[in-house]
Protein backbone atom coordinates (compact mmCIF):
# COMPACT_ATOMS: atom_id res chain seq x y z
CA UNK A 1 0.00 0.00 0.00
CA UNK A 2 1.01 3.34 -0.44
CA UNK A 3 -1.00 6.46 0.26
CA UNK A 4 -2.09 7.18 2.67
CA UNK A 5 -1.01 4.52 5.20
CA UNK A 6 2.66 3.28 5.63
CA UNK A 7 3.22 -0.45 5.41
CA UNK A 8 5.42 -2.31 8.13
CA UNK A 9 4.65 -4.55 5.51
CA UNK A 10 4.62 -7.37 6.00
CA UNK A 11 3.15 -7.87 2.72
CA UNK A 12 3.44 -11.30 1.59
CA UNK A 13 0.36 -12.69 2.65
CA UNK A 14 -1.26 -8.86 2.23
CA UNK A 15 -2.55 -9.87 -0.93
CA UNK A 16 -4.58 -12.93 0.65
CA UNK A 17 -5.28 -10.93 3.72
CA UNK A 18 -8.78 -8.67 2.98
CA UNK A 19 -11.02 -8.35 0.15
CA UNK A 20 -13.61 -10.10 2.43
CA UNK A 21 -12.87 -7.69 5.23
CA UNK A 22 -16.76 -6.30 6.37
CA UNK A 23 -15.15 -3.04 5.78
CA UNK A 24 -13.69 -1.81 2.60
CA UNK A 25 -9.91 -1.15 3.94
CA UNK A 26 -7.76 -3.03 1.73
CA UNK A 27 -8.26 -4.47 -1.46
CA UNK A 28 -6.86 -8.14 -1.99
CA UNK A 29 -7.64 -11.37 -3.75
CA UNK A 30 -8.56 -13.77 -0.56
CA UNK A 31 -12.01 -14.69 0.07
CA UNK A 32 -13.40 -15.36 3.62
CA UNK A 33 -11.95 -18.05 5.85
CA UNK A 34 -13.52 -21.17 7.43
CA UNK A 35 -15.99 -20.83 9.70
CA UNK A 36 -14.82 -20.52 13.03
CA UNK A 37 -14.17 -23.80 14.22
CA UNK A 38 -13.80 -25.62 10.62
CA UNK A 39 -10.91 -28.25 10.33
CA UNK A 40 -8.46 -26.07 8.17
CA UNK A 41 -6.28 -28.10 5.32
CA UNK A 42 -2.96 -26.90 5.26
CA UNK A 43 -1.81 -25.73 1.98
CA UNK A 44 -0.50 -28.31 -0.32
CA UNK A 45 3.47 -29.12 0.12
CA UNK A 46 5.45 -30.32 -2.82
CA UNK A 47 6.38 -33.89 -3.04
CA UNK A 48 10.03 -34.13 -1.97
CA UNK A 49 12.12 -34.24 -5.35
CA UNK A 50 15.77 -33.57 -6.08
CA UNK A 51 14.74 -31.86 -9.03
CA UNK A 52 12.44 -29.09 -7.03
CA UNK A 53 15.25 -26.81 -7.73
CA UNK A 54 17.57 -26.80 -11.31
CA UNK A 55 21.52 -26.65 -10.84
CA UNK A 56 23.22 -23.25 -10.52
CA UNK A 57 25.12 -23.50 -13.55
CA UNK A 58 26.71 -20.93 -15.37
CA UNK A 59 24.00 -20.43 -17.73
CA UNK A 60 21.21 -20.40 -14.65
CA UNK A 61 23.24 -17.54 -12.87
CA UNK A 62 23.33 -15.75 -16.08
CA UNK A 63 19.49 -16.29 -16.40
CA UNK A 64 19.39 -14.73 -12.93
CA UNK A 65 21.98 -11.99 -13.65
CA UNK A 66 19.38 -11.15 -16.40
CA UNK A 67 16.04 -11.05 -13.96
CA UNK A 68 16.67 -9.66 -11.54
CA UNK A 69 18.61 -6.31 -13.42
CA UNK A 70 15.25 -6.69 -15.62
CA UNK A 71 13.25 -6.06 -12.09
CA UNK A 72 15.87 -3.15 -10.97
CA UNK A 73 15.16 -1.58 -14.36
CA UNK A 74 11.33 -1.79 -14.39
CA UNK A 75 10.88 -0.93 -10.89
CA UNK A 76 13.70 1.72 -10.80
CA UNK A 77 15.41 -0.25 -7.75
CA UNK A 78 18.27 1.34 -6.89
CA UNK A 79 20.22 -1.46 -4.99
CA UNK A 80 19.45 -5.59 -4.18
CA UNK A 81 21.31 -8.07 -2.74
CA UNK A 82 19.88 -11.64 -3.53
CA UNK A 83 21.53 -15.58 -2.39
CA UNK A 84 20.10 -18.91 -3.26
CA UNK A 85 21.64 -21.64 -1.27
CA UNK A 86 21.07 -25.55 -2.42
CA UNK A 87 22.73 -28.44 -0.44
CA UNK A 88 23.99 -29.84 -3.79
CA UNK A 89 23.02 -27.84 -6.79
CA UNK A 90 25.39 -24.94 -5.90
CA UNK A 91 24.57 -21.62 -4.80
CA UNK A 92 24.52 -17.84 -6.07
CA UNK A 93 25.36 -15.21 -3.93
CA UNK A 94 25.21 -11.75 -5.97
CA UNK A 95 24.84 -7.63 -4.99
CA UNK A 96 23.29 -5.13 -7.50
CA UNK A 97 23.43 -1.26 -7.94
CA UNK A 98 24.29 1.05 -5.07
CA UNK A 99 23.41 1.39 -1.38
CA UNK A 100 23.94 4.98 -1.62
CA UNK A 101 22.62 7.02 -4.34
CA UNK A 102 24.27 10.33 -3.42
CA UNK A 103 27.72 8.77 -3.27
CA UNK A 104 27.37 5.80 -5.64
CA UNK A 105 28.15 2.93 -2.93
CA UNK A 106 27.92 0.12 -4.54
CA UNK A 107 25.59 -2.49 -2.91
CA UNK A 108 27.30 -5.54 -1.15
CA UNK A 109 26.00 -9.08 0.32
CA UNK A 110 27.47 -7.81 4.00
CA UNK A 111 25.41 -4.87 4.47
CA UNK A 112 23.24 -4.55 7.54
CA UNK A 113 19.54 -4.11 6.52
CA UNK A 114 15.91 -3.64 7.85
CA UNK A 115 13.64 -6.18 7.36
CA UNK A 116 10.66 -4.88 8.14
CA UNK A 117 8.21 -7.94 9.10
CA UNK A 118 10.42 -10.28 8.80
CA UNK A 119 10.39 -9.37 12.69
CA UNK A 120 6.74 -11.41 12.93
CA UNK A 121 8.81 -14.54 12.59
CA UNK A 122 10.96 -13.95 15.69
CA UNK A 123 8.11 -12.52 17.62
CA UNK A 124 6.28 -15.67 16.67
CA UNK A 125 9.18 -17.73 18.09
CA UNK A 126 9.30 -16.11 21.33
CA UNK A 127 5.59 -17.06 21.62
CA UNK A 128 6.51 -20.72 20.31
CA UNK A 129 9.16 -20.61 22.94
CA UNK A 130 6.87 -20.14 25.78
CA UNK A 131 4.33 -22.12 24.41
CA UNK A 132 7.06 -25.27 24.45
CA UNK A 133 8.11 -23.75 28.07
CA UNK A 134 4.48 -24.43 29.34
CA UNK A 135 3.94 -20.46 30.34
CA UNK A 136 1.33 -19.92 27.98
CA UNK A 137 -1.43 -21.17 25.45
CA UNK A 138 -1.91 -21.00 21.97
CA UNK A 139 -5.46 -21.08 22.91
CA UNK A 140 -5.29 -18.72 25.71
CA UNK A 141 -6.80 -15.43 25.33
CA UNK A 142 -5.08 -12.04 25.01
CA UNK A 143 -7.56 -10.49 27.62
CA UNK A 144 -5.56 -12.60 29.89
CA UNK A 145 -2.22 -10.98 29.41
CA UNK A 146 -3.38 -7.28 28.13
CA UNK A 147 -6.17 -5.28 29.30
CA UNK A 148 -8.30 -3.21 27.67
CA UNK A 149 -8.07 -5.24 24.09
CA UNK A 150 -11.74 -5.34 21.79
CA UNK A 151 -12.94 -8.99 22.18
CA UNK A 152 -9.75 -9.68 24.47
CA UNK A 153 -11.98 -12.23 26.70
CA UNK A 154 -11.95 -13.79 22.87
CA UNK A 155 -9.35 -13.06 20.61
CA UNK A 156 -7.16 -16.13 21.51
CA UNK A 157 -2.68 -16.15 20.70
CA UNK A 158 -3.51 -18.27 17.84
CA UNK A 159 -5.61 -15.87 16.12
CA UNK A 160 -3.31 -13.08 16.58
CA UNK A 161 -0.33 -15.11 15.64
CA UNK A 162 -2.53 -16.41 12.55
CA UNK A 163 -3.75 -12.82 11.56
CA UNK A 164 -7.41 -13.76 12.54
CA UNK A 165 -8.08 -11.42 15.46
CA UNK A 166 -10.46 -8.94 13.64
CA UNK A 167 -8.53 -5.82 15.51
CA UNK A 168 -7.78 -2.91 13.12
CA UNK A 169 -4.22 -2.90 11.91
CA UNK A 170 -2.86 0.54 13.56
CA UNK A 171 -0.31 1.50 10.64
CA UNK A 172 -3.82 1.82 8.14
CA UNK A 173 -4.97 4.72 10.51
CA UNK A 174 -4.79 8.11 9.37
CA UNK A 175 -3.38 9.88 12.70
CA UNK A 176 -1.01 7.69 12.71
CA UNK A 177 0.41 8.24 9.22
CA UNK A 178 0.69 11.89 10.10
CA UNK A 179 1.91 11.48 13.49
CA UNK A 180 4.44 9.25 11.55
CA UNK A 181 5.21 11.82 8.64
CA UNK A 182 5.46 14.62 10.82
CA UNK A 183 8.48 13.53 12.88
CA UNK A 184 9.66 10.13 11.73
CA UNK A 185 12.53 10.34 14.37
CA UNK A 186 10.04 9.86 17.21
CA UNK A 187 9.38 7.00 19.23
CA UNK A 188 6.18 5.31 19.69
CA UNK A 189 5.67 3.16 22.51
CA UNK A 190 3.73 0.06 22.27
CA UNK A 191 0.98 1.17 23.85
CA UNK A 192 0.46 4.37 22.00
CA UNK A 193 0.65 2.05 18.91
CA UNK A 194 -2.63 0.09 20.02
CA UNK A 195 -4.20 3.39 20.90
CA UNK A 196 -4.28 3.90 16.97
CA UNK A 197 -6.01 0.75 16.44
CA UNK A 198 -8.32 0.46 19.29
CA UNK A 199 -10.45 3.16 18.70
CA UNK A 200 -11.79 1.66 15.66
CA UNK A 201 -14.34 -1.09 15.46
CA UNK A 202 -13.50 -4.34 15.06
CA UNK A 203 -13.52 -5.77 11.70
CA UNK A 204 -14.92 -8.93 12.13
CA UNK A 205 -15.65 -11.44 14.96
CA UNK A 206 -12.09 -13.19 16.19
CA UNK A 207 -11.50 -16.38 14.18
CA UNK A 208 -14.02 -15.41 11.17
CA UNK A 209 -11.51 -14.09 8.58
CA UNK A 210 -8.26 -13.17 7.65
CA UNK A 211 -6.95 -9.74 7.98
CA UNK A 212 -3.53 -8.94 8.25
CA UNK A 213 -2.51 -6.71 11.08
CA UNK A 214 0.16 -5.17 12.80
CA UNK A 215 -1.64 -4.58 15.92
CA UNK A 216 -2.03 -8.77 16.40
CA UNK A 217 2.12 -8.54 16.53
CA UNK A 218 2.68 -5.48 19.11
CA UNK A 219 0.12 -7.77 21.82
CA UNK A 220 2.07 -10.68 21.28
CA UNK A 221 5.23 -8.61 21.79
CA UNK A 222 3.51 -7.13 25.47
CA UNK A 223 2.82 -10.83 26.10
CA UNK A 224 6.55 -11.97 25.53
CA UNK A 225 7.59 -9.00 27.82
CA UNK A 226 4.92 -10.22 30.80
CA UNK A 227 5.27 -13.70 30.68
CA UNK A 228 9.42 -13.47 30.37
CA UNK A 229 10.19 -10.71 32.65
CA UNK A 230 12.66 -8.94 29.96
CA UNK A 231 12.21 -6.69 27.28
CA UNK A 232 10.98 -8.27 23.85
CA UNK A 233 14.57 -7.16 22.42
CA UNK A 234 16.57 -8.98 25.19
CA UNK A 235 13.99 -12.26 25.07
CA UNK A 236 14.64 -12.54 21.72
CA UNK A 237 18.36 -11.72 21.71
CA UNK A 238 19.42 -14.32 24.40
CA UNK A 239 16.18 -16.88 22.77
CA UNK A 240 16.53 -16.66 19.87
CA UNK A 241 19.77 -14.84 17.89
CA UNK A 242 22.17 -16.28 20.08
CA UNK A 243 21.26 -20.07 20.34
CA UNK A 244 20.67 -19.36 16.52
CA UNK A 245 24.04 -17.75 15.90
CA UNK A 246 22.94 -15.01 14.34
CA UNK A 247 25.49 -12.37 15.29
CA UNK A 248 24.59 -9.80 12.63
CA UNK A 249 20.87 -9.89 13.27
CA UNK A 250 19.59 -7.32 16.19
CA UNK A 251 16.19 -5.57 17.49
CA UNK A 252 17.12 -2.02 17.88
CA UNK A 253 15.30 0.21 20.42
CA UNK A 254 15.85 3.19 18.68
CA UNK A 255 16.95 4.20 15.43
CA UNK A 256 20.46 2.72 16.06
CA UNK A 257 21.88 0.83 12.69
CA UNK A 258 24.97 -0.90 12.66
CA UNK A 259 27.36 0.07 10.17
CA UNK A 260 28.10 -0.89 7.42
CA UNK A 261 24.95 -0.49 6.24
CA UNK A 262 22.73 0.77 2.79
CA UNK A 263 20.79 3.82 2.38
CA UNK A 264 16.98 3.30 2.40
CA UNK A 265 14.46 5.00 0.10
CA UNK A 266 10.76 5.63 0.21
CA UNK A 267 7.61 7.86 -1.14
CA UNK A 268 5.45 7.14 2.69
CA UNK A 269 5.93 10.80 2.97
CA UNK A 270 4.05 13.06 3.60
CA UNK A 271 4.17 14.27 0.39
CA UNK A 272 4.71 11.70 -1.45
CA UNK A 273 7.74 12.24 -2.57
CA UNK A 274 10.98 9.89 -2.56
CA UNK A 275 13.24 10.61 0.45
CA UNK A 276 16.16 8.94 2.25
CA UNK A 277 14.37 7.01 4.96
CA UNK A 278 17.82 5.46 6.72
CA UNK A 279 17.70 7.02 9.82
CA UNK A 280 13.88 7.40 10.55
CA UNK A 281 12.91 5.75 13.64
CA UNK A 282 11.39 1.72 13.30
CA UNK A 283 10.22 1.23 16.81
CA UNK A 284 6.69 2.05 15.44
CA UNK A 285 7.10 -1.54 14.09
CA UNK A 286 8.38 -2.61 17.32
CA UNK A 287 7.17 -6.05 17.67
CA UNK A 288 5.89 -6.30 13.97
CA UNK A 289 8.66 -4.67 12.05
CA UNK A 290 11.58 -3.26 13.69
CA UNK A 291 14.61 -5.51 13.24
CA UNK A 292 17.85 -5.89 11.06
CA UNK A 293 19.94 -8.12 10.11
CA UNK A 294 22.20 -9.45 6.99
CA UNK A 295 21.46 -11.34 4.01
CA UNK A 296 23.77 -14.74 5.31
CA UNK A 297 22.15 -14.38 8.77
CA UNK A 298 18.65 -14.58 6.84
CA UNK A 299 20.34 -17.60 5.28
CA UNK A 300 20.46 -19.12 8.50
CA UNK A 301 17.19 -18.14 9.62
CA UNK A 302 15.31 -19.37 6.56
CA UNK A 303 15.83 -22.84 7.35
CA UNK A 304 15.15 -22.27 11.14
CA UNK A 305 11.63 -20.77 11.01
CA UNK A 306 10.38 -23.60 8.27
CA UNK A 307 11.82 -26.57 10.21
CA UNK A 308 12.00 -25.30 14.03
CA UNK A 309 15.63 -26.45 14.17
CA UNK A 310 18.52 -24.78 14.99
CA UNK A 311 22.21 -25.00 13.11
CA UNK A 312 23.55 -27.08 15.34
CA UNK A 313 20.81 -29.76 14.89
CA UNK A 314 18.95 -28.90 18.23
CA UNK A 315 15.53 -27.93 18.66
CA UNK A 316 14.28 -24.21 18.55
CA UNK A 317 10.65 -25.12 18.71
CA UNK A 318 9.37 -28.28 19.60
CA UNK A 319 8.08 -31.01 16.82
CA UNK A 320 4.52 -30.28 17.79
CA UNK A 321 4.50 -26.92 18.22
CA UNK A 322 6.39 -26.50 14.75
CA UNK A 323 3.25 -28.41 13.40
CA UNK A 324 0.60 -26.17 14.42
CA UNK A 325 3.17 -23.02 13.36
CA UNK A 326 2.69 -24.70 10.03
CA UNK A 327 -0.87 -25.15 9.68
CA UNK A 328 -1.42 -22.19 6.77
CA UNK A 329 -4.86 -22.28 6.01
CA UNK A 330 -5.20 -21.95 2.22
CA UNK A 331 -6.22 -18.91 0.70
CA UNK A 332 -8.16 -18.29 -2.23
CA UNK A 333 -4.81 -17.36 -4.14
CA UNK A 334 -3.79 -20.89 -5.29
CA UNK A 335 -1.15 -22.70 -3.44
CA UNK A 336 -1.27 -19.77 -0.59
CA UNK A 337 -1.55 -20.07 2.29
CA UNK A 338 -0.44 -18.13 5.95
CA UNK A 339 0.16 -20.01 9.56
CA UNK A 340 1.70 -18.77 12.57
CA UNK A 341 4.01 -15.77 11.54
CA UNK A 342 4.47 -17.67 7.96
CA UNK A 343 3.19 -18.45 5.02
CA UNK A 344 3.22 -20.56 2.70
CA UNK A 345 3.66 -19.74 -1.28
CA UNK A 346 4.11 -22.31 -3.57
CA UNK A 347 6.13 -24.56 -1.07
CA UNK A 348 8.31 -21.55 0.17
CA UNK A 349 8.03 -21.10 3.73
CA UNK A 350 8.81 -18.26 5.38
CA UNK A 351 8.19 -14.42 5.49
CA UNK A 352 8.88 -11.15 3.49
CA UNK A 353 8.91 -7.56 5.42
CA UNK A 354 8.61 -3.86 4.12
CA UNK A 355 9.85 -0.96 6.59
CA UNK A 356 10.06 2.71 5.09
CA UNK A 357 13.45 2.26 2.47
CA UNK A 358 13.75 -1.39 2.50
CA UNK A 359 12.04 -4.53 2.02
CA UNK A 360 13.42 -8.10 2.19
CA UNK A 361 12.50 -11.33 1.81
CA UNK A 362 13.45 -14.42 3.47
CA UNK A 363 11.76 -18.01 2.16
CA UNK A 364 12.73 -21.95 2.58
CA UNK A 365 11.53 -24.61 -0.22
CA UNK A 366 11.54 -28.12 2.37
CA UNK A 367 11.27 -29.86 -0.57
CA UNK A 368 15.01 -28.79 -2.08
CA UNK A 369 16.51 -27.59 1.21
CA UNK A 370 16.77 -24.69 -0.51
CA UNK A 371 16.58 -20.77 0.76
CA UNK A 372 16.41 -17.75 -1.35
CA UNK A 373 17.34 -14.27 0.37
CA UNK A 374 16.18 -10.89 -1.25
CA UNK A 375 17.36 -7.51 0.17
CA UNK A 376 16.75 -4.20 -1.46
CA UNK A 377 17.24 -0.66 -0.30
CA UNK A 378 13.77 0.45 -0.58
CA UNK A 379 9.89 0.29 -0.07
CA UNK A 380 8.32 2.07 -3.73
CA UNK A 381 6.01 -0.17 -5.26
CA UNK A 382 5.70 -0.92 -8.98
CA UNK A 383 2.42 -0.86 -10.42
CA UNK A 384 0.92 -1.70 -6.88
CA UNK A 385 3.45 -4.61 -6.99
CA UNK A 386 6.09 -4.84 -4.03
CA UNK A 387 9.52 -4.93 -5.29
CA UNK A 388 10.27 -8.32 -3.01
CA UNK A 389 7.52 -10.15 -4.75
CA UNK A 390 8.58 -9.26 -8.42
CA UNK A 391 12.31 -10.19 -7.48
CA UNK A 392 10.78 -13.21 -5.85
CA UNK A 393 8.97 -14.23 -8.89
CA UNK A 394 11.31 -13.74 -11.76
CA UNK A 395 14.26 -15.76 -9.07
CA UNK A 396 11.62 -18.73 -8.62
CA UNK A 397 10.45 -18.86 -12.22
CA UNK A 398 14.11 -19.61 -12.70
CA UNK A 399 15.21 -21.96 -10.20
CA UNK A 400 12.19 -23.54 -9.41
CA UNK A 401 9.75 -23.23 -12.32
CA UNK A 402 7.22 -25.92 -10.16
CA UNK A 403 6.81 -23.78 -7.18
CA UNK A 404 6.60 -20.07 -8.29
CA UNK A 405 6.79 -17.53 -5.64
CA UNK A 406 3.53 -15.44 -7.33
CA UNK A 407 1.83 -13.64 -4.50
CA UNK A 408 0.46 -10.59 -5.87
CA UNK A 409 -0.15 -7.42 -4.00
CA UNK A 410 -3.40 -5.81 -2.64
CA UNK A 411 -4.49 -2.38 -4.51
CA UNK A 412 -3.68 0.69 -2.45
CA UNK A 413 -6.00 1.41 0.24
CA UNK A 414 -8.85 4.02 -0.56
Amino acid sequence: MTHPRVRARTGAVAAAAVAALVLPLVGGTAGAAPPVGATVAAAPSPTPSGDAVRDLTPDVEQQLDRAVQQVMKQANIPGVSVGVWTPDKGEYVKSFGVADKDTGRKMAPDLFMRIGSETKTFTVTAVLELVDDGRIGLDDTIGKYVDGVPNGDRITLRQLAGMRSGLFNYSMDEGFFKALTSDPYRPFPPRELLDYSFKHPVLFQPGAEFNYSNTNLILLGLVVEKISGQTLADYVQENILDPAGLDDTSFPTGNEFPQPHAQGYTNQTATGKVENATDWNPSWGWAAGAMLSKLEDLRVWARTVATGQLPDGGRMISPATQKQRLITPSMPVSGTGYGLGIFNVQGWIGHNGSLPGYQSLTVYLPSAQATLVVVLNTDVNYKDEEPSTLFGEAITKIISPDHVFNLPTPPAPK
